[in-house]
């Protein structure tokens, strides 16, 4: 595509989007590699919005643009390939972004599509803590649309490509698309197994090109070396993390905040020749909680393991506080503090969000692994692969003991928001039996428990022996565009650092349950005895499954035996019911109880003393018992502890037909209109020789017996059923002798008799034969039958 350098800017756009119709998508990536190459700035800036959109797509999700969350490289290898070179962090996207940089040009960002926190705090004429949208926030003329951001090109560009993650919706087709092989990932993710000593050579990452390979723009190198990897963190974690409730953000509002926004709505006021009064109507605006996805999670997740692979990849005497205050780069700083400073708040925010209104299902395990991924730095520090030739259990390195108070909530109260939540699972299921061994498995390594022991103490330290810090417990960094200049010296008092930490997430009145205290060691025992419980109730569902397939006797195939109206037990969610299955429960329940039992010191008395207390006891049967009720005047009534028994998947009620086998639902393996036919029949039947057949069963003899196994429902007046009450009414609706002619009307009757008759007629046996022998065959198996039942009632009297 050949474009004279005379063209208007207007009608390079114009071709642009006419091309973007008609050409196909290798052939427009080529003529935008041209213009990018041959067109100056100018021109460019007018193109940029529109490129950029067409890339990501729309903010409101209607253009779906390249749709590179479900690109990939197995299903479209050309598009992918052209895609991920064109918006490589060294190509031609990138080149445009920087030449667009280099002139100074801003672009306007509606703050209506920012996070619903950001989009309430500006809107209320308040400044967002982050300097990211600090000297951005651009207000309308009277009678003008809604705000804007003012934005660079590259902030604008990493605008559109993070919020694209949360505003383009998978499409219909994409369910089963593996999120880690799809361009977007790709360009957030770095080439698997790559040594972090790569950092900053030239890939396709964008986390890792931005994050490592910095230039200077200004002539100030010290202050402005790592402006991009400032840029692109905060970006990341503003459109990623910046999403929690009303509640959260209300409660965030610390008196610094408010104090610092009092200028700045004195001159937005003044500006707007309008008082300076809060509005409550943009905080209710996005009170629609946020729900992310599974995506979005991995996403994240990537994100803590750069950042974990990023922040310690500093050497061992850059991290002792007074080595970084005399000699530290602006680099080595960021490294110190992009985790404490941008990430650990918002973070904490976003999994407690997850936590509370994530649903109690598998799905839980991206949240989950994104949170064990922030816990455990060390799995990504450069010299983990030293210690991954270790078989044992890991000790977790002193080194980390710093980490692990400054981030004490991430540990402790997080971990009692997962017991309650698995307190309320099915722990029967492997995958939710596989998160909490998970969870135990991380928290039971060799010091680590002990380090969150340490910080706990050091938090619970009394107040009197830091006098002195009482009034920079609230203290902030000042709201200014730099971060190095935001960031304050470090401070070097561990008991001061772990307060700040959880009064500044907290708040200064928040409630600290420890966790190793007794009320959460509570919460363990009662996950231990969850624990136990499902084990045996996995293995008794295998049992049963097992037994009823050993169980169903041959003539039942044949249709000449009763079938199961009832059906079978669903197996309470089991992913697969069998052995396989058991064994994986079995198997992390036990290495789940085992480090629990390490981390939380409980001795085998005690859990057999607390699962006794529960009532986890088989009856002599070796079943399950029923749930815990009571027996009331319309039946059993379900105590709090059935309740929570049945809710959690310990126990069951049997659940049968007890009502007139005759009068149950047509089932799907029955003819509807011959079950009808058939019950008129019987009906009719019934009704003309009652008294002869009743007669007939009140014979002592062998016909009389003949008779009762034939005529009789055997299940109606001797079925245990739950309530005394109900079997009561139940004795007293129970009918006498009648024919049943409905097994007449099953699919499996009919085409049993249909292969009878057609393998007779192979030993050139005719119809009326065949049913003579089928006759035959049935009467010499009743008397028999009729004989063993007799036997086994004289036998039991």
């Amino acid at each position: 595509m050949a474009f004279p350098h005379l063209q208007q800017p207007s009608f390079l756009l114009a071709s642009l989007k006419a091309d973007s119709v008609n050409k196909p998508f290798a052939q427009r990536c080529q003529d935008l590699v041209k213009v990018i190459e041959d067109f100056p700035a100018k021109e460019l800036q007018t193109i940029f919005p529109w490129l950029v959109e067409s890339i990501f797509g729309s903010l409101d999700g209607v253009l779906v643009g390249w749709n590179l969350r479900c690109l990939q490289g197995r299903v479209s290898p050309v598009e992918y390939s052209i895609a991920m070179e064109f918006l490589d962090p060294g190509g031609p996207m990138m080149k445009l972004v920087y030449k667009l940089q280099a002139e100074d040009y801003k672009f306007d960002f509606p703050v209506s599509y920012l996070p619903g926190p950001v989009k309430a705090s500006i809107q209320e004429r308040v400044l967002p803590d982050s300097p990211l949208y600090h000297n951005k926030v651009q207000f309308p003329p009277p009678g003008g649309l809604g705000l804007n951001l003012a934005l660079s090109p590259f902030e604008y560009y990493l605008f559109f490509f993070a919020l694209s993650l949360i505003t383009q919706k998978p499409l219909p087709g994409a369910l089963h698309i593996r999120t880690s092989d799809c361009a977007y990932f790709i360009l957030v993710d770095r080439t698997p197994a790559m040594p972090f000593a790569s950092y900053g050579l030239h890939h396709t990452s964008l986390l890792k090109r931005h994050i490592s390979h910095q230039t200077s723009v200004n002539a100030d190198p010290a202050s402005h070396e790592i402006w991009r990897s400032e840029t692109l963190l905060q970006v990341f974690v503003e459109m990623w993390l910046h999403h929690y409730s009303l509640e959260m953000y209300q409660k965030m509002q610390s008196p610094h905040a408010k104090l610092e926004v009092l200028h700045y709505r004195l001159s937005v006021s003044s500006a707007l020749h309008s008082p300076a009064q809060p509005s409550l109507q943009a905080l209710h605006a996005y009170q629609e909680p946020f729900m992310p996805t599974e995506e979005h999670v991995l996403v994240v997740r990537l994100l803590l393991k750069h950042l974990h692979a990023f922040s310690h990849s500093l050497k061992a005497e850059q991290l002792s506080p007074s080595a970084h205050s005399h000699a530290a780069s602006p680099l080595e700083e960021f490294k110190r503090a992009a985790v404490p400073r941008f990430v650990q708040q918002k973070l904490y925010l976003f999994l407690q969000h997850c936590f509370g209104h994530w649903p109690l299902d598998a799905s839980f395990r991206a949240v989950l692994e994104m949170w064990l991924s922030y816990l455990q730095p060390w799995r990504y520090a450069p010299e983990k692969q030293a210690q991954s030739s270790d078989s044992q259990a890991r000790c977790v390195s002193e080194r980390w003991a710093p980490f692990v108070q400054e981030n004490l909530l991430m540990y402790t109260k997080l971990f009692v928001g997962f017991l309650s939540r698995a307190l309320r699972t099915d722990l029967v299921s492997p995958k939710n039996a596989l998160m909490v061994f998970r969870v135990a498995k991380v928290f039971a390594q060799p010091n680590l428990a002990e380090m969150i022991q340490k910080g706990e103490q050091l938090f619970l330290e009394p107040e009197l022996v830091i006098p002195h810090r009482q009034h920079r417990l609230l203290a902030a960094p000042p709201f200014t565009s730099s971060f190095l200049s935001s960031w304050p010296p470090a401070v070097t008092d561990n008991s001061f650092k772990v307060k700040s930490h959880v009064y500044g997430l907290e708040g200064q009145d928040c409630k600290y349950t420890p966790m190793f205290g007794p009320e959460v060691r509570t919460l363990v025992l009662r996950l231990a005895q969850l624990i136990t419980q499902a084990k045996q109730t996995a293995k008794c569902l295998s049992d049963q499954c097992g037994e009823s397939a050993a169980a169903r006797p041959f003539l039942s195939w044949l249709g000449f035996c009763p079938t199961d109206t009832n059906g079978s037990y669903a197996a309470n969610d089991l992913d697969e019911l069998g052995q396989d299955s058991v064994r994986k429960t079995d198997e992390y329940l036990e290495k789940a109880l085992e480090y629990l039992c390490q981390m939380f010191r409980l001795s085998e008395a005690q859990l057999a003393q607390l699962t006794l207390a529960l009532g986890t006891t088989q009856d002599e049967n070796g079943k399950k018992q029923l749930p815990d009720c009571i027996v009331g005047e319309d039946g059993l009534i379900l105590t709090p502890l059935g309740r929570y028994q049945i809710i959690n998947g310990l126990r069951k009620f049997d659940i049968e037909y007890q009502g007139d086998a005759e009068l149950q639902p047509i089932r799907s393996y029955e003819i509807a209109s011959l079950v009808r036919l058939l019950f008129r029949l019987s009906s009719a039947i019934n009704c003309r020789f009652a008294g002869q057949m009743a007669a007939l069963c009140s014979r002592a003899d062998f016909l009389g017996s003949f008779c009762r196994y034939h005529l009789t429902e055997p299940g109606l007046a001797d079925r245990h059923l739950l309530s005394p009450v109900q079997r009561g009414r139940t004795a007293s609706r129970a009918q006498g002798p009648r024919l049943s002619l409905r097994f007449l009307g099953s699919y499996r009757t009919l085409l049993s008799l249909l292969l009878a008759f057609f393998v007779a007629s192979l030993f050139c046996i005719g119809p009326l034969p065949c049913t003579l022998l089928l006759v035959l065959g049935y009467l010499l198996y009743a008397v028999a039958m009729t004989l063993l039942t007799e036997r086994g009632k004289l036998h039991h009297l």
